[in-house]
């Protein structure tokens, strides 16, 4: 017995999930295969040093706006912890340090709240 989505046999979902998968690895060999041991453009290197730094915002924004555990509402508490987060990091340069001032901030005021 098997869970079938509604009008889909097994053989077609089977195929839609290989075509999936032969897609995923040729858009990454794309880049890692061509490339092989050659350097990467400057240009590019350039452009791969913001990636962390717009990734991480954008996979921690939608916790901070419209957290799960509120109802989809924003709470004061992360918000204060997204704000202790960004000044220390601004203040200190240091990841590690803007790290635990947002869980400490997170932590004291879902307590004091």
């Amino acid at each position: 017995m098997s869970a079938q989505m509604p009008g889909w046999s097994d053989v077609e979902i089977w195929v839609v999930i290989a075509v999936l998968a032969v897609g995923t690895f040729l858009i990454r060999w794309s880049f890692l295969g061509i490339m092989g041991n050659r350097p990467l453009p400057v240009w590019a290197q350039r452009l791969l040093r913001y990636t962390a730094v717009a990734v991480l915002p954008a996979l921690v924004a939608p916790l901070v706006a419209w957290p799960a555990a509120a109802g989809g509402r924003p709470e004061p508490a992360r918000i204060a912890a997204a704000a202790v987060t960004v000044l220390v990091g601004l203040a200190t340069r240091n990841t590690l340090a803007a790290i635990i001032g947002g869980a400490v901030t997170l932590v004291a005021a879902l307590a004091l709240i």
